[in-house]
């Protein structure tokens, strides 16, 4: 008989008491940081006996509205009188002065497990103010959707920002537990870090949106195989649909003719990556590397079918190039608002953009990380 299923914030308040014993604790939160019975862990706590003195927000702020990319002031929390701090406005890292009443943070944010997806640039930030100012972390650990799925380039050094802060592939399938530790080991930070780890598997409709676009695990799964495509305003991914990041809805002259030659060119392209080319490797519906990719009148829709074979950097990829090749590289990279320097900065390197226009082949530009990704699976959380 399975055991009911616990966050890491049930397991460290059920478990592990002693290590908020007479400390003051802050919070880094937002709207999906709940408990197994769906209460905010921040009520949580509170009603524990935890001696909370602040909270944090992260991208979209503690309460979760605030939209992609938009700052979010500092506020103070109505009914507790403490300060709500934002990491993602004035400043996007706790400053001291932040930290002045604090002796523990808490990090609790659900993340995706993807470079690009600004939780894993918070955390990095929350750890090195833990360790500059002498301050202790623990993560209460959360499932990430992508668990498992490595794939993408590293991000070059000089190119490392908010939205590839942490040295991992582009998809690196590690839980906020597993990637604080692995940051500890690999930036060597001397730091008193500890993870409330969960228990058991949560069922999928336990979901909750962990940004205003990621409304269901579906958004979460599609989501860093077309992200991508936020640097092209041509070509919508949905953010405000009901299919966020499930594929691409056309504001061009591309006609559905088109957007079904770009989906055969997809699926002829990820079949001799994945090493499944047949006499139906055109099959709109057969998987390859994980996903389908089905034409629409005005678009296309993609299926992440199988986890385990997943890549969605090569899909996000596979998808450019066949765009490239139907429409025209002026077209994608030039014309109708085009924003090349946000497809570099999200990807952290500049690379896979210049082998696209060299007309490189999807198995070589694939090819281009897969050392990095061989060695950092080997690396693994510590």
């Amino acid at each position: 008989m399975s055991l009911p299923f616990q966050y890491g914030v049930d397991v460290l308040l059920a478990e592990h008491g002693d290590w908020l014993r007479g400390r003051r604790v802050g919070l880094v939160a937002h709207a999906a940081s709940v408990d197994a019975a769906g209460v905010p862990s921040a009520e949580r706590l509170r009603a524990a006996g935890v001696n909370l003195t602040a909270l944090f927000g992260p991208e979209h702020g503690f309460a979760g509205l605030a939209v992609a990319g938009e700052e979010v002031g500092d506020a103070r929390h109505g009914a507790w009188n403490i300060p709500i701090h934002s990491l993602y406005g004035a400043t996007r890292k706790p400053t001291p002065a932040m930290l002045a009443d604090v002796d523990v943070l808490l990090f609790d944010l659900q993340d995706l497990g993807v470079r690009c997806y600004t939780y894993s640039a918070t955390l990095r930030n929350v750890l090195e103010a833990a360790v500059e100012s002498h301050k202790a972390v623990i993560v209460l650990d959360r499932p990430v959707p992508l668990a498992g799925v490595v794939d993408g380039p590293l991000p070059d050094t000089q190119l490392m920002s908010f939205v590839a802060a942490i040295p991992t592939p582009f998809c690196y399938g590690l839980t906020p537990g597993q990637t604080a530790l692995w940051l500890r080991a690999k930036l060597n930070l001397d730091l008193e870090l500890r993870v409330a780890p969960c228990r058991g598997t949560p069922p999928p409709e336990r979901w909750l949106p962990p940004s205003p676009a990621i409304r269901s695990p579906a958004h979460a799964l599609a989501y860093p195989a077309t992200v991508l495509f936020e640097a092209f305003p041509a070509l919508d991914v949905g953010r405000k649909t009901e299919h966020a990041f499930q594929g691409l809805e056309n504001h061009t002259e591309l006609t559905s003719k088109d957007w079904k030659e770009i989906c055969e060119v997809v699926s002829r392209q990820l079949s001799v990556v994945s090493g499944s080319q047949t006499n139906e490797h055109r099959s709109l519906t057969t998987d390859h590397c994980g996903v389908c990719v089905e034409p629409l009148d005005t678009g296309l829709r993609i299926r992440v079918t199988a986890l385990e074979s997943y890549r969605p950097a090569l899909v996000g990829v596979a998808l450019a190039q066949a765009v490239q090749q139907v429409w025209g590289a002026e077209n994608l990279w030039q014309k109708h608002g085009a924003r090349p320097e946000w497809f570099v900065q999200l990807l952290g390197t500049d690379r896979v953009r210049l082998a696209l226009l060299a007309g490189a082949k999807l198995a070589e530009i694939g090819a281009m990380w897969e050392k990095d990704v061989s060695e950092f699976r080997r690396e693994g959380p510590r």
